[in-house]
This record gives structure tokens, C-alpha cells and sequence, in this order.
């Protein structure tokens, strides 16, 4: 049951943050650092405006890393989740959390729009995140009583995604012993 008389929804909408997540980045480790590597030189050609710290961060990612930042996220969706289910829905960091991720997949979509073609993770954006997050949404607004969406909060929830994802690469980076923008093998 994915909503109640109780003003509360169920485990799809709540939990389910957590398992769409888990696709999203099923597809973003399978492909992210590879495709990175692949397309660097081409991406530096066509967006030359972008600074040089962008491009070596991006270079330096590598697989060890990226699956690290991806178990950080996860423990913080999972948090998310959990919240959202301990309180029917109401948590604020779930529904932060939920607006966030429906906001970065949007990122996907206009970062492959950008490029004219596939980025990691666009394709489970448009199939997975998205529709999740606009169904979430609808469930949370018929269940509970929901002010209308604030583009304050809109904006909050891609802050905390963007902040962390940056959080969980730089554990990751400390983790690895590297740093941004070096190379492994580099000092």
C-alpha cells in the first residue's frame, strides 16, 4: 500500500527512493569512469569555456574511486529512505532527498542533451528517476497535506544532492590516498 487514511504512505514511495537510487547508479558505475575516459578529449574540445580543474577532477576519477562515492550515496539515501518510512512520508530530509534526486536526474537528461547523445546515467533518468519522482511526488500529495512546491525547496534539495555527491567523492578521493585532479600514480 502505497498510501493511507492516515495521512501516511507506504514503503513503495518511501523505500522505494532507496531501490530507484540503486538502479540509477547500477547504471552510472557501470558506465561512468569508462565513458568519462572515452569521451575527455572530445568533451574538453567541444565545452572549452569550462575550466581546467573541471577537466582534471573529471580525468581522475577512476573506478575505485567512483564505486566508493556510490557507496557513500548510498548510505545517505538509504538514511533518506528510512526517514521518509519512520515518518509515513513527512521527514523533510526524505522528501529532500526526493525532490534532489528527481532534480539530478533532469541534470542527466540535459547533460545528455548537451553532449547530443548517451551520459551516464541519462538513460535510467529518463526511465527510472523522473517517473519514480513524479510519481513519489503524487503519492506524498494525496496522502499528506502538501503545501504547494517551493522553488526554495526545489532549489535546497539539487544543493543537497550536488553537496553530496561532492561530499562522497572527497571521502572517496581520501580514501583512495588521492587527491582531485591527480592521476593514480601521480604525488
Amino acid at each position: 500500500m502505497n498510501g493511507d487514511a492516515t495521512g501516511r504512505v507506504g514503503a513503495g514511495v518511501t523505500l522505494g527512493l532507496l531501490a530507484a537510487w540503486a538502479v540509477h547508479d547500477a547504471e552510472e558505475v557501470a558506465t561512468g569512469p569508462r565513458w568519462i575516459r572515452a569521451r575527455l578529449p572530445e568533451l574538453k574540445e567541444r565545452f572549452p569555456q569550462l575550466p581546467d580543474g573541471v577537466w582534471r577532477t573529471l580525468e581522475s576519477v577512476d573506478e575505485r574511486e567512483f564505486a566508493l562515492a556510490v557507496a557513500g550515496m548510498a548510505v545517505l539515501v538509504a538514511a533518506a529512505s528510512a526517514d521518509g518510512y519512520r515518518t509515513g512520508g513527512r521527514s523533510a530530509f526524505y522528501r529532500a532527498a526526493l525532490d534532489g534526486f528527481g532534480l539530478h536526474g533532469l541534470v542527466h537528461l540535459g547533460q545528455a542533451a548537451a553532449v547530443r547523445g548517451y551520459t551516464p546515467g541519462s538513460v535510467t533518468s529518463a526511465l527510472v528517476v523522473v517517473p519514480f519522482t513524479l510519481w513519489a511526488r503524487a503519492r506524498l500529495r494525496r496522502s499528506l497535506p502538501e503545501r504547494p512546491a517551493r522553488v526554495r525547496e526545489s532549489v535546497l534539495g539539487l544543493a543537497l544532492a550536488g553537496a553530496s555527491v561532492a561530499g562522497a567523492h572527497a571521502v572517496a578521493r581520501r580514501l583512495t590516498g588521492r587527491s582531485a585532479g591527480r592521476r593514480p600514480g601521480r604525488r
